[in-house]
């Protein structure tokens, strides 16, 4: 898991954080890091980069 739920509640001081919304998050985390991949290797680099987003 690359989401750390304590670091979530920092963003929202006085909500909790359920953890099916951590789990939720993660996935779309490791989704959004997969295309950008796929879009640094379309373009010829084994960098990703923020515009990979």
């Amino acid at each position: 898991m690359l989401i750390v739920k304590s670091a979530l509640k920092g963003v929202v001081p006085g909500f909790n954080i359920a953890s099916d919304f951590a789990e939720a998050l993660d996935k779309k985390v490791q989704e959004l890091i997969k295309e950008a991949s796929k879009r640094a290797e379309a373009n010829g680099r084994k960098t990703i980069m923020a515009k990979d987003l």
